[in-house]
């Protein structure tokens, strides 16, 4: 049974100024170490809070790298989080669960034509080796059952409901266009992501 197993208060953000609780986890279905980043209390004091599951990025979130949306997104989504309430999964899926090393590799070959997914493919992997249970157990561990979730990417919204959880809502990020991530964005379109590029 998964439960919480630390709490504890820190201010994050760009300018580390928007109060926030880091929780860990124990129980997980795997030994990997996935945190929640809690605004307002929102698991003790809303029904239906806004949750997103951002699987972690160390070139995007991190060093804001210019091949993807990422850091902007986890960014939208604290801020979002930090007036209405609501909770972060920070997963540690990198590179869509290919890790760091192989998405480098996938880099490699992005930069000689391929779009993101044909890179992974080559590499050997599937499209998205991500999965979404830990994420439902952590939800659970905080007696969350329905929420609202911040996403475009439809097999998110499959999975977190394969795995028992109920969407009141999707909501949409916004498309963080910039130089050096078009193609990258362009090929999550085509492969069903809710994401309106002419904005």
């Amino acid at each position: 049974m998964t439960k919480v197993r630390a709490r504890i208060e820190l201010s994050v953000g760009q300018h580390s100024n928007i109060p926030a609780e880091m929780l860990s986890f124990e129980g997980l279905e795997t030994e990997k170490e996935h945190v929640a980043i809690v605004f307002n209390q929102a698991d003790k004091t809303q029904k239906t809070p806004l949750v997103r599951m951002h699987s972690e990025c160390l070139t995007g979130d991190v060093f804001h790298s210019s091949r993807c949306d990422c850091g902007e997104q986890l960014e939208e989504s604290i801020n979002k989080m930090a007036i209405s309430g609501g909770i972060i999964l920070y997963l540690r899926q990198e590179g869509r669960g290919i890790g760091l090393y192989n998405k480098l590799d996938a880099y490699e070959l992005q930069s000689k034509g391929m779009n993101t997914y044909e890179a992974n493919n080559h590499l050997g992997f599937g499209d998205d080796l991500r999965d979404f249970k830990e994420a439902a157990q952590m939800l659970g561990a905080l007696n969350i059952n329905t929420i609202k979730l911040v996403t475009n990417n439809p097999k998110k919204i499959k999975d977190i409901q394969d795995y028992g959880i109920t969407l009141d809502e999707v909501v949409h990020t916004h498309a963080h266009v910039k130089k050096g991530n078009e193609n990258y964005l362009q090929s999550k379109v085509d492969h069903g992501h809710q994401l309106d590029l002419d904005k």
